[in-house]
C-alpha cells in the first residue's frame, strides 16, 4: 500500500512539473508590445507597457501644492498579471499625500 501511495505521489509530481517550467519560460521569453512614455517635465509624468505574457501598468503623475511646503507628486495608475490560477489580477491605486492606496477585487478590505 505504501507503495502504491509513493508512486502516486511521484507521478502527480512528474504531471506537475511541465506546467511549472511553460509559466517560468513565458515569463523569461517575455516580449514588450506596447511601451509609452512621457516624461513632461518637473510637473508629472506619464508612461504605459504591456508585455506577450500578460503584464501591463500604466501610470500618470502631476505635482501638486506647487510652490508650498506641502508639495509632492500624486501618482494614480494600475497594473495587472496573470495569476498561477490562469486569472487576470487587475490593482488600480493612488499614491498621494495619503500615502499608497490600492484596490482590487481579490484584495481584503480593512
Amino acid at each position: 500500500m505504501k507503495t502504491l501511495i509513493v508512486f502516486a505521489v511521484v507521478v502527480a509530481v512528474a504531471l506537475a512539473a511541465p506546467q511549472v517550467s511553460r509559466v517560468v519560460d513565458a515569463d523569461r521569453n517575455a516580449q514588450v508590445l506596447r511601451y509609452e512614455s512621457d516624461n513632461i517635465g518637473v510637473d508629472g509624468y506619464r508612461f504605459a507597457y504591456e508585455t506577450s505574457n500578460g503584464i501591463a501598468q500604466q501610470e500618470q503623475a502631476e505635482l501638486r501644492n506647487v510652490g508650498t511646503e506641502l508639495e509632492a507628486l500624486a501618482v494614480r495608475g494600475s497594473f495587472s498579471y496573470v495569476g498561477p490560477d490562469g486569472v487576470t489580477y487587475t490593482v488600480n491605486y493612488v499614491a498621494d499625500e495619503n500615502g499608497f492606496q490600492p484596490s482590487a477585487a481579490h484584495l481584503p478590505v480593512a
